[in-house]
């Protein structure tokens, strides 16, 4: 034999491996080390390895049999059983029936070579609950076979059927279904056979029953949270608040499709009520929504949809148990006729408007459009097309509707930094032509104070150093004899004093009022009544012990220049023989000042109107800026000039002298 004829050799390959004086050279001895540790190994790999694999097993289904369960759930009897194919819906056979039956399966493996071989099973929905059993064995059972229902009418099942439960020829499969009257209660498609082909197939409808199913409620519901906090922070965004709600009654929706268990609904009749209910506030939801979206004012039909949501949920609500199939049936088609119809019509809305983000959207809910209808039909049990396309449809209109609001809330971003910048540079140019026009308002707030300044000086001057110098001349032209230097000196001081008195009343706040009546009139009164009696006037005066309460500063200033232009204008133009000067209280907030003589008098309107006489401005102008007011009236042989003065809100008023001061200046130009 071929391998024997090696065994010389390989006897001198050990005999020279244990030579270390052999012919074998290190290099060999290496590679004949290797070889070895390779050997030893894989060896036991090699050992334990089988011969072969037995063969899979195809399964031959013999006959179907459906029959409805004992009261107790048992199984019927023989004569019991009814022929059926799969998948079956057993309110077509036995209307109005709720409980429990039995599916009987007869089938035979079919081994290549009669070798035994591994067959699987896999059951792709069981309406609602259930148990399965080969040969009265028992592989599965749901956890709750009494209301409220496990939920396994969308969960698809896999086993691999032990070699040791299956017999030689004939064997049975058993399978218990509890189900709810109207719920299409029954037994999905069932396959038996090779386990590989039957993975695969069981693999592909887990991806479309339940993975797709998970992606679309983990896409919705992160989106949803995303926009709900969009809206959140910009209210006035609505779109995204309602796109966050239909977000969350789809999350909902999906969620009742995936649910194996009841909680928290206590009977399988008030879960399906919750998802119709569900259903109907999506679509309204969506409705809404889209609207927003499009920018469509439709008061009426919104009021008309929430109108009809309310009587469907009602419906849903309140019907009672044995009309809620026809109830949910009417519920769905409704829906349906008002989600159609919003497909529709918005395309006719986006062509009108012709803008990019209408027309995305409109292509968006046409296709939308045709796999609803095109599901609903498979429900309705219309059509029979295989898979559903809804779960795939809407991860990836869901995913296109929210890019599309993306790109809307990215580009509302851009126009609001492009407005920012506009109000900045708006801003900006506003803050310069602020900072031009104060800077004018300015000057001319300088040059109208250097007026005033100007004004109150001459004012000033004329009262007082122009009230002394017409004095002195008074008594210069009456005197009968020279005037004595002494005499010029005296009145030169007096010039003097009058100028200082001017310059240091320039500033009302730093007059100090004189404590009683008398003292604030004393001064006057001596230097008038010297000049009245070198004239022949006789002259009167009149004041209060007290002041109740005092003057201010201003007041108490105004009044004096008042007396000495008055006083002054009797000496120059009256020719007047008697002068009465009274001071008095007639309140406890009013000062009032009367000058009286019994002059020649003249024309006061005359006078006012021509605008020639200095002192009767300033006279008005003065008593205006402390807050008070001035009545002149004459006529041949009186005089009469009346100050009324209030003290509190002189006192109290903090700007009763800015517009005391704007009256004065406006009588001053008069």
């Amino acid at each position: 034999m071929p391998h024997q004829a090696h065994l010389p050799q390989t006897r001198r390959i050990l005999a020279h491996a244990g030579d270390p004086h052999g012919a074998i050279t290190g290099f060999a001895r290496l590679k004949w080390l290797a070889g070895l540790w390779l050997a030893l190994i894989f060896l036991p790999a090699w050992a334990q390895q089988p011969a072969s694999e037995p063969a899979a097993c195809a399964a031959q289904v013999l006959s179907i049999g459906v029959a409805q369960a004992a009261s107790d759930g048992a199984r019927p009897a023989a004569d019991a059983w009814q022929p059926a194919t799969l998948p079956d819906d057993w309110s077509r056979r036995w209307p109005g029936y709720g409980g429990s039956a039995w599916y009987r399966i007869d089938w035979r493996r079919l081994c290549p070579d009669a070798q035994p071989g591994p067959v699987a099973l896999t059951l792709e929905s069981v309406v609602m609950a259930g148990e399965v059993f080969v040969n009265d064995a028992m592989i599965w059972r749901d956890p709750q076979l009494t209301e409220p229902l496990t939920r396994s009418w969308n969960m698809p099942r896999y086993w691999l059927i032990p070699d040791a439960l299956i017999r030689e020829g004939v064997n049975t499969m058993w399978i218990r279904v509890v189900g709810v009257a109207g719920q299409t209660p029954g037994l999905g498609p069932v396959r038996i056979g090779e386990p590989s082909a039957l993975l695969r197939h069981y693999e592909a409808l887990k991806w479309n029953n339940r993975t797709l199913f998970q992606l679309n409620l983990i896409v919705s519901a992160v989106l949803g949270g995303l926009f709900f906090c969009i809206w959140v922070v910009r209210r006035e965004q609505r779109t995204y608040g309602w796109y966050a709600l239909t977000a969350l009654f789809w999350v909902l929706f999906v969620a009742n499709v995936l649910m194996t268990s009841p909680w928290p609904f206590p009977n399988t009749l008030m879960a399906a009520r919750a998802n119709v209910m569900v259903l109907v506030l999506y679509v309204a939801c969506f409705c809404i929504f889209t609207w927003r979206f499009g920018g469509q004012a439709l008061p009426r039909l919104e009021k008309a949809l929430w109108m009809l949501s309310a009587a469907l949920l009602a419906l849903a609500a309140f019907t009672p148990d044995a009309s809620l199939h026809w109830s949910q049936l009417v519920i769905t088609l409704t829906a349906a006729a008002v989600f159609f119809a919003n497909c529709l019509q918005f395309p006719l809305h986006a062509m009108r408007t012709r803008r990019p983000e209408h027309g995305m959207f409109a292509v968006c809910l046409l296709i939308f459009l045709f796999v609803s209808a095109h599901d609903l039909l498979r429900v309705l049990k219309l059509i029979d097309t295989g898979y559903a396309y809804t779960p795939f449809s809407s991860l990836v209109v869901t995913l296109c509707m929210s890019a599309i609001l993306g790109l809307r809330h990215a580009r509302n971003v851009k126009r609001i930094e492009r407005f920012n910048h506009e109000l900045a540079d708006g801003i900006s140019q506003a803050r310069t032509e602020l900072a031009t026009t104060l800077e004018r308002e300015h000057a001319l707030a300088m040059a109208n104070t250097r007026l005033h300044d100007r004004l109150q000086i001459a004012h000033d001057l004329h009262d007082g150093l122009g009230g002394s110098l017409v004095r002195m001349m008074a008594v210069v032209e009456q005197s009968s004899v020279p005037l004595q230097s002494r005499q010029f000196l005296s009145m030169l001081k007096l010039l003097r004093d009058d100028l200082r008195q001017t310059i240091d009343s320039g500033s009302s706040a730093g007059v100090k009022v004189p404590a009683t009546p008398q003292e604030w009139i004393a001064p006057l009164r001596h230097r008038f009544v010297q000049l009245f009696d070198e004239l022949d006037i006789a002259s009167g005066w009149r004041f209060p012990p007290h002041w109740s309460p005092a003057p201010s500063a201003l007041q108490c200033l105004a009044l004096t220049r008042l007396v000495e232009e008055s006083l002054t204008n009797v000496v120059k133009h009256s020719r007047a023989r008697r002068i009465r000067v009274e001071l008095r209280q007639p309140g406890p907030d009013v000062l009032e000042l009367d000058i009286e003589d019994d002059g020649v008098g003249f024309d006061v309107a005359a006078v006012q109107q021509a605008g020639v006489s200095v002192g009767m401005r300033s006279m008005h102008a003065r008593i205006a800026r402390a807050g008070g007011t001035l009545k002149v009236s004459s006529s041949p042989g009186s005089t009469l000039l009346t100050a009324r003065v209030e003290l509190r809100a002189a006192q109290h008023d903090d700007a009763a002298p800015q517009r005391a001061a704007e009256t004065a200046e406006a009588s001053a130009a008069r």
